[in-house]
């Protein structure tokens, strides 16, 4: 359920209010909004302690939260997260460039690529130390390595580093190089993984699972915010179904889809959603003009040389041309485009 304080609620009373919903074994998940606080209260048998709860100080109302995700819904939040870390900032009316190798192969292919994204504009950079994949015997990443040559690149150009994650116990490790955790498609119902990444204190880019539901996306967002962390970006990374002229299906529907049911930003991703160089571009559009977020997108300096996904990743020339009309699309939907540093502070 959530308790709705009024306009005006001094701190003293959001923290009594805070006080006695933990009192009854709830959980408290105070959000601040630019009007009103709310305080949701997760747990067994909140009903029960609904009628107490009205009667405290500055409260104005206590109401059931009727979607089975609490904190990710509307209904707690209905004013859009807007996330920043680093270079990056996503949400609202700002869209994150993110643009980088699948994997990061070496020191120079990884500095040419951060340099070459940032002077054509993306906001962050993306790049796979830890790499699951399919086959044992395909490339693995350079694991901390890739984490310190990641590093590098943000420290030359400033862009604010995305990489994966993919077991719990390497959370503390990656969190301590990363700006943003990437939680995989392969590992979007991995939930100690999911604990452990909210728990880390960086935000999370969550990919959505290859034959995941929305709600099965957004429950497994919910156990990120459980965890305390309120930084959780969405991903539409696309689906499987009986199509093959794509890698997977990237159904777009689903960024205004969620954009009705949760607060947390969407990010689309073209690359793995297509599988295809020539198809990125236009589908990154179509995601920019359906209300996306973000994009994150594969670029390498040879495509035709990478250990990993290359026939989906833009060279850096190509990545240059859709920047241009990526900030058109923006433009036309009244959205931008911009680094971190670009925008003003929230007043």
């Amino acid at each position: 359920m959530i308790v709705v304080m009024k306009r005006g609620a001094t701190p003293e009373e959001i923290q009594h209010m805070i006080r006695r919903v933990e009192e009854f074994g709830l959980k408290a998940h105070p959000i601040y909004g630019t009007e009103r606080t709310v305080i949701a209260a997760i747990g067994e048998k909140r009903d029960e302690y609904r009628q107490s709860l009205e009667s405290g100080p500055g409260v104005a109302e206590v109401v059931p939260i009727l979607a089975p995700y609490k904190v990710a819904s509307r209904e707690v939040k209905p004013e859009p997260t807007v996330i920043r870390v680093g270079s990056l900032v996503v949400g609202n009316s700002h869209v994150g460039m993110i643009a980088g190798p699948c994997s990061v192969e070496s020191e120079e292919q990884t500095l040419s690529t951060a340099r070459a994204v940032k002077l054509a504009g993306a906001t962050a950079l993306r790049g796979g130390a830890f790499k699951p994949r399919t086959s044992p015997y395909s490339f693995q990443g350079l694991k901390e390595e890739g984490l310190r040559i990641l590093a590098a690149a943000r420290d030359e150009t400033g862009l604010a580093v995305v990489t994966e994650v993919v077991a719990d116990e390497d959370v503390e490790l990656v969190a301590r190089w990363a700006d943003v955790l990437q939680i995989g498609a392969r590992n979007m119902q991995n939930y100690r993984l999911l604990e452990a990444a909210g728990a880390s204190g960086r935000p999370i880019l969550l990919k959505r699972g290859p034959a995941a539901t929305m709600d099965e996306l957004l429950l497994a967002a919910e156990y990120i915010l459980n965890a305390g962390n309120p930084n959780v970006m969405l991903c539409e990374r696309g689906i499987r179904t009986f199509e093959t002229h794509t890698r997977f299906t990237l159904p777009l529907a689903s960024v205004p889809y969620l954009h009705e049911r949760t607060h947390l930003p969407v990010i689309v991703d073209p690359s793995h959603g297509t599988g295809h160089a020539n198809l990125v571009v236009p589908m990154a559009c179509a995601a920019i003009a359906v209300g996306a977020d973000g994009i994150i997108m594969e670029v390498h300096p040879n495509p035709e040389t990478a250990l990993s996904d290359g026939y989906q990743s833009l060279d850096f020339d190509q990545f240059g041309q859709a920047m241009t009309l990526l900030r058109k699309m923006a433009d036309c939907m009244g959205r931008q485009i911009t680094l971190n540093e670009e925008v003003p502070a929230p007043a």
